[in-house]
Formats: structure tokens, C-alpha cells, sequence
């Protein structure tokens, strides 16, 4: 594993943990418009790189199927949307702003459930980051380090919100901040774990390779649709989680020109 592929797998695992380091300077609560402000700029990031990074590399992958190219990416979106929903079924989670846990019953704590939430979410943009190395790494079509990287640092974008946004209502909650700092930095643990277990598969990966990208791009749609966008548009009326999620993915859309 060369130098360059352990520091895209750990950038996205960085932003979550400057986000989670948040708690310690911002006094108070956090704000609730600037909360959607966030979740909207994270769903913004989150949809392009789904986009970009993911769909569109995988129907180039594709383009010696001509007019059936789209087949791997449609049904890989679709594994990646019921790959999540199952999880979400099998795994005990607490989503903010929630009172009521979702998944199988159990006496986890409510830092623990939210941390697992965050978690959840994070799966699948680890698993992206490992595709993609993956197919830059066997020289698969299509597929290139600086698209890696155009992943990596758009994930990590979007990471640091998610940070923040675990580890301050922890703080709110009355633990201290450095415990709270330390949950929010686990969140994100799952993502650099996720990329290099897909990225040791590389060789059964390459194969597959459309379908996988899809996959991932599928599974990030889902949190995006099923978690973040409820949660910019929810309380009283305000555009400012809409506005960020344009943001997110202009920065996002951006990043892949400039980078790619």
C-alpha cells in the first residue's frame, strides 16, 4: 500500500475528526439553523460525489455494453439503497434530534446508538473510497488516482460537519468535551477500516467494478434521502439547508473539474 493510498483513505477520517474537534472551541449550543446549514451542505457534497465519483465512472466502465450501459449502474444503486435499508433494520441507531432508536432493541446507551448512527452513515463512504483506490490501483478504465483523491477530500468535506454535529449535542447533553470529542472521532472509524478491507479485495473488485461504484453511490443516496434532507427541512420552515446543499454540491462538482 503506497503513501498516497493511506492518505486518501485517512482524509475522509480526518474531516470527521477537525469536525468532532469543534467541541472544544464552539461555547454554547449549536445553533439549529447552523446545524441544517450543515446536514444540507454534507447532503450536497454527498449527492455529487455520488454523481461524479460514482455513477458516472461506472457507466464508463460500462460503454462496451453501448445502450446497456447504464444496466450495472442501475442495479448496483439499487443493492447499494436495500443494502443500507437492511442495515438500518439489523443495526440499533439513534438519529439527532430523535427520541426514538430505530433498528433491534438493546440496552446501548444514547451516545452509543447516535455514535452508530453516524457510523452507519459512514459505511458506505469508506467502501467508496476503497473502490475507487481499488480500480486506480489494477489501472481499470475510466478510473484514476486524481478521481481518488477528488473523493477523498469531497468525502472529508462533508465529514467535518457530521463531526461536529455528533460531538456538540454530546457536549449538550453534559458530557464533558473531551469524551464527546472522542465519540464523535469514533464515528468515523469505520471509513479508512471499510476502505482498506474493499481495498485487500482488489483482485475480486476489479471485475465487478461497475457494479461496486454503483453500489456505493446507492448506498450514499440512501442516507442522503432517507436521513440528511429530513433533517435540513425539519422544524419550522427556513431555506438554508437547500441553499447549503447547493453549496456542497457546487464545492463537490467543483473539486472533480479542478482535481479530475
Amino acid at each position: 500500500m503506497t503513501f498516497d493510498m493511506i492518505r486518501e483513505i485517512m482524509v475522509p477520517f480526518l474531516g470527521t475528526t477537525l469536525g468532532a474537534a469543534s467541541v472544544f472551541f464552539i461555547k454554547g449550543k449549536l445553533n439549529r439553523q447552523f446545524q441544517r446549514a450543515l446536514t444540507g451542505f454534507a447532503a450536497g457534497v454527498m449527492v455529487a460525489a455520488s454523481v461524479w465519483g460514482l455513477l458516472l465512472p461506472s457507466m464508463e466502465q460500462s460503454a462496451h455494453l453501448d445502450k446497456l450501459a447504464f444496466v450495472p449502474a442501475a442495479v448496483g444503486l439499487w443493492a447499494g439503497f436495500l443494502f443500507l435499508m437492511l442495515l438500518d433494520k439489523l443495526i440499533p441507531h439513534l438519529h439527532m434530534n430523535s427520541s426514538e432508536a430505530e433498528g433491534p432493541k438493546c440496552n446501548l446507551g444514547r451516545s452509543a446508538m447516535m455514535v452508530l448512527a453516524v457510523a452507519l452513515h459512514n459505511l458506505p463512504e469508506g467502501m467508496a473510497v476503497g473502490v475507487i483506490l481499488a480500480g486506480a490501483a489494477t489501472g481499470a478504465e475510466g478510473v484514476s488516482a486524481a478521481a481518488a483523491l477528488t473523493l477523498s477530500l469531497g468525502i472529508a468535506i462533508q465529514n467535518f460537519p457530521e463531526g461536529a454535529i455528533i460531538s456538540i449535542p454530546l457536549k449538550e447533553g453534559g458530557m464533558s468535551r473531551r469524551r464527546s470529542f472522542t465519540y464523535g472521532m469514533l464515528s468515523g472509524v469505520v471509513e479508512p477500516v471499510g476502505a482498506v478491507l474493499t481495498l485487500l479485495m482488489a483482485e475480486m473488485i476489479v471485475p465487478a467494478l461497475p457494479y461496486l461504484l454503483s453500489f456505493a453511490a446507492g448506498a450514499m443516496l440512501y442516507v442522503v434521502v432517507e436521513e440528511l434532507i429530513p433533517e435540513m427541512s425539519e422544524g419550522e420552515h427556513s431555506h438554508i439547508g437547500t441553499l447549503l446543499f447547493a453549496v456542497g454540491f457546487t464545492v463537490m462538482m467543483m473539486l472533480d473539474i479542478v482535481l479530475g
